[in-house]
């Protein structure tokens, strides 16, 4: 603190900090203090203070104060929207010594309020990088005057898919800047970003894979893969944190589990991308002012937030990859307080549970969530250790509590006050009893079935069948209402066209005829009949159920050695047929039948029908009884004359001087002048220069 800037120094001890984090004084090593920084360290270690920290002697004045806002002097740029303002909020109190002023540029928040407060000036901007990337594109801010640059949280900005927008916003900064990443882990991508736009980077590991989360404690709670739901609100009922998280993996997930919440009685918000910057805002602020106690979120939602009470974070649905596990625990246990990591874990996700704790290198306690009898033992004991007690009571206060005592006895105030309290509360809910199953992606093995034997039993019947719309959907909870039995004691039912045959187990008969009467009616009117043995169903009698098959015996084939059929010969022409009849049967004699060819195959068979052909000879002639006909030239109606035969005059037109006299016709051959070429001018139209009218 001794060599640290005074005015950084002042607001920390203001803050309440005594000592430094690792990461933080890692940072602030002073032979650091113009290098750029790549910098891996857990979540909740205290980096957005380190990293303000660690920028402060290269944007401040050596007076360690800043001078008149204009151009930025410091760029912070986060993945989420609420890290961002979070990173805002933090180096707000660490430079207000300084004079400083800060801006945000985030989507979903109002493009031109941005642009106002840029133009003001600002000493230091936190953007999102889709909004930063806007805003340079529009000269609305101008980063010639950047001196440092830092990325948080960089491994999620490049799961993001922000990658193209960071290279663009460090093209756009100049080259002497200092660039200072900051990441959970640095993978392949992150050692390739640092390469590109840092110079000669000084690698910072402050914790040890082996270290991480050391103040969290994890623990797999073991449910049915029915009774999630209740072991979340067992396990908020029984931690009853001050403020929680319960992380689910999709929007619709987080929808359900806010209203199922509520109903149930917690103060629950929610926070998903589905929801607008300032609906997020509200929500996070009402689990800081203590609104709320629950909030239910996805991963993306969630990166970075910091609550400073939340002790309990619950996995409602398991991650998809330990490292995202460890940016969910990683919201509690944060600067060196205590919290609690929960993974509710079904039956069928046991192994995956197992395997994300093997690869993040977690250790968890395996349990099952708290009971309704541990949470209600939870409640009294905060009951009993309630400060309250401890308290001095108002005047007015002990003068009530002597009405009370006066007016009934000090254990009824005492059941009365135990109700109230926990009416305050939701109901616990009861767990079934957890048993190994399945695991998701396979395929459970099937017991073979089982079939019993109906054993003894006697058959009625029912004056009502087929043709009266008797179906076994309605007869069956006819029959056990009117006899007081269940389904279990009924047996087959033969529906026949006029009656339907019942069989009924032979120790439930008793009381069967006894429930339905002497009169054997049931509630439709239809009468009820005992038979003394099986009905016959005409010649086969009762139609056979499975169970009827289940004895049958399997056909034993032997050694006998399977049929051989050789090599069968291709087909290579259609089998032999009598031949169609020919088109002409001129010289083709009927069929008749032949004598004493009984067995011929082929006098059998019924020819085709065919329609007599008629021979269209000189008697096709004598047949007709109309006169042929007289054409012209057989002395009938007279010729047409034309206009050779000095009939009707001939058509005059243009070109023969008629009534329509133009002039001379030219030769038909000859098209030279009535052939326009495509594109050429046609024939001049009528009105001149005006264009065609469109058609409708």
């Amino acid at each position: 603190m001794t060599t640290m800037i005074q005015t950084l120094a002042d607001a920390l001890a203001k803050q309440g900090y005594t000592d430094l984090t690792p990461v933080q004084e890692a940072v602030t090593n002073p032979e650091l203090e113009s290098k750029d920084l790549l910098v891996s360290a857990q979540t909740g270690s205290g980096k957005t203070v380190g990293f303000g920290l660690a920028i402060g002697p290269t944007i401040l004045a050596e007076d360690g104060t800043f001078g008149p806002a204009g151009r930025p002097h410091a760029l912070v740029i986060a993945p989420t929207r609420e890290l961002a303002l979070q990173v805002k909020r933090e180096l707000q109190w660490l430079y207000a010594g300084a004079g400083a002023t800060l801006a945000s540029c985030v989507g979903g928040m109002d493009f031109r309020d941005e642009r106002r407060s840029l133009e003001r000036g600002a000493h230091i901007v936190v953007a999102t990088p889709g909004r930063l990337r806007d805003h340079i594109m529009r000269g609305t801010i101008d980063l010639s005057d950047i001196k440092a640059v830092v990325l948080d949280e960089a491994d999620e900005m490049l799961d993001l898919g922000f990658r193209e927008d960071l290279e663009f916003i460090l093209e756009q900064a100049p080259e002497t800047r200092r660039t200072l990443l900051f990441s959970a882990t640095v993978p392949p991508m992150i050692a390739k970003l640092a390469q590109s736009y840092q110079r000669d980077a000084v690698r910072v590991a402050t914790v040890s894979k082996e270290k991480q989360h050391s103040d969290i404690e994890y623990r797999a709670l073991r449910v049915a893969n029915h009774d999630i739901d209740a072991a979340i609100i067992n396990c908020l009922r029984y931690y009853d944190a001050p403020n929680a998280i319960v992380f689910a993996n999709t929007r619709a997930m987080v929808t359900r589990l806010t209203t199922r919440l509520s109903n149930r009685g917690f103060a629950t918000v929610a926070l998903s991308g589905e929801l607008s910057q300032n609906e997020r805002s509200h929500a996070l602020q009402a689990m800081r002012d203590g609104r709320a106690k629950v909030c239910v979120a996805t991963d993306v939602a969630a990166r970075g937030i910091d609550l400073p009470n939340l002790e309990l974070v619950i996995h409602a649905e398991l991650p998809t990859n330990a490292e995202t596990l460890l940016h969910r625990s990683g919201r509690t246990g944060r600067a060196g307080r205590k919290g609690i990591s929960a993974l509710i874990v079904p039956a069928k996700m046991k192994r995956r549970a197992e395997n994300l704790l093997k690869w993040g290198k977690l250790t968890a306690e395996w349990a099952e969530p708290p009971t309704a009898e541990e949470v209600n033992a939870k409640d009294e004991e905060r009951l009993l250790t309630d400060p309250v007690w401890s308290e001095e009571f108002t005047a007015s206060e002990q003068d009530f509590a002597k009405r009370l005592l006066a007016e009934h006895d000090a254990e009824k105030i005492a059941a009365a006050y135990l109700r109230l309290y926990a009416g305050k509360n939701s109901a616990p809910e009861v767990l079934s009893e957890y048993k190994d199953g399945p695991q998701r992606g396979e395929r459970p093995e099937r017991a073979p079935r089982e079939h019993k034997s109906f054993g003894p039993s006697k058959w009625f019947s029912v004056d009502v069948g087929r043709e009266g719309k008797a179906e076994a959907r309605w007869l069956l909870p006819m029959i056990c209402k009117a006899g007081d039995i269940t389904k279990n004691e009924i047996g087959a039912i033969r529906i026949q066209p006029n009656e339907t045959f019942v069989e009924i187990a032979e120790p439930a008969v008793a009381g069967f005829l006894k429930a339905v009467g002497a009169d054997m009616k049931l509630e439709n009117q239809a009468n009820l009949k005992a038979l003394d043995g099986a009905p016959q169903l005409g010649e086969r009698g009762p139609r056979k159920t499975k169970r009827d098959y289940d004895d049958r015996p399997k056909r034993d084939y032997g050694d006998k050695p399977k049929r051989d059929y050789g090599d069968k010969p291709k087909r290579t022409a259609p089998r032999d047929r009598p031949a169609p009849p020919p088109s002409s049967q001129h010289d083709v004699p009927a069929i008749q039948p032949v004598p004493g060819a009984a067995d011929d195959y082929s006098t059998k068979r019924k020819p085709r029908h065919k329609p007599e052909r008629r021979d269209h000879g000189d008697a096709l002639v004598e047949k007709r009884s109309k006169p042929p006909y007289k054409g012209k030239s057989d002395g009938g109606k007279p010729a047409y004359k034309g206009k050779s035969d000095g009939g009707k005059p001939a058509y005059k037109g243009k070109s023969d001087g008629g009534p329509r006299g133009g002039k001379p016709k030219g030769n038909a051959k000859d098209t030279s002048k009535r052939f326009v070429p495509p594109g050429g001018k046609g024939k001049p139209r009528k009105g001149g220069n005006t264009p065609p009218r469109k058609g409708r």
